[in-house]
């Protein structure tokens, strides 16, 4: 209840206007009662998110089924990540607006998840370009991902105007499209 509350209130006022008194009230419980299941806000921050990552993870899984070659893939999950983050605004901006304090460390069950939505674009790009070893498959996948956040990030935020760009879909398109052929030809 507590974590359906907490994305409810993401969801209608964004990260900033939660609090676990807010989060408390939206249940019909004491801010109190909500530490003996979570242990701070950050805790029932990194859950949300964690649950986040999961639909994020589900909505690629899906672009990924029956695109057809590795490149193809790879594009599809690109226009999956700007279709989820725009669905999804509020709370896919949780992901990057939440930071622990200094010398807490992420969970190893967060990380993993993390990971589990990197290694769909890995596995996409071992099959668009089988000649590249594992190390440099890996930073391929982040390279090219934090190139389609960034376009991502430009268009929710209306900063695309500035640039006199064209629509999202394609910048990402540019963007893998010349990236691959760089990458897969070389």
């Amino acid at each position: 209840m507590a974590l359906e509350a907490a994305e409810r209130i993401i969801d209608e006022q964004g990260y900033a206007a939660l609090t676990a008194r807010k989060v408390a009230a939206g249940i019909g419980y004491t801010v109190g009662t909500l530490y003996l299941v979570f242990q701070n806000l950050d805790d029932l921050v990194l859950q949300v998110n964690g649950r986040t990552l999961d639909a994020l993870h589900a909505r690629l899984t899906t672009a990924a089924e029956d695109c057809g070659d590795g490149a193809a893939c790879v594009l599809a999950l690109g226009h999956a990540y700007l279709a989820f983050a725009h669905a999804n605004r509020n709370r896919w901006g949780t992901l990057f607006e939440h930071n622990l304090p200094p010398g807490r460390e992420v969970p190893d069950g967060y990380r993993a998840k993390v990971a589990a939505n990197f290694e769909l674009v890995e596995a996409q790009l071992r099959q668009a370009a089988p000649h590249r070893f594992p190390d440099e498959i890996q930073e391929a996948a982040r390279a090219l991902w934090s190139g389609v956040h960034g376009v991502c990030i430009l268009g929710l935020t209306e900063r695309l105007g500035i640039l006199g760009s064209g629509t999202l879909e394609t910048l990402v398109e540019s963007l893998v499209g010349n990236y691959l052929r760089g990458f897969c030809g070389g």
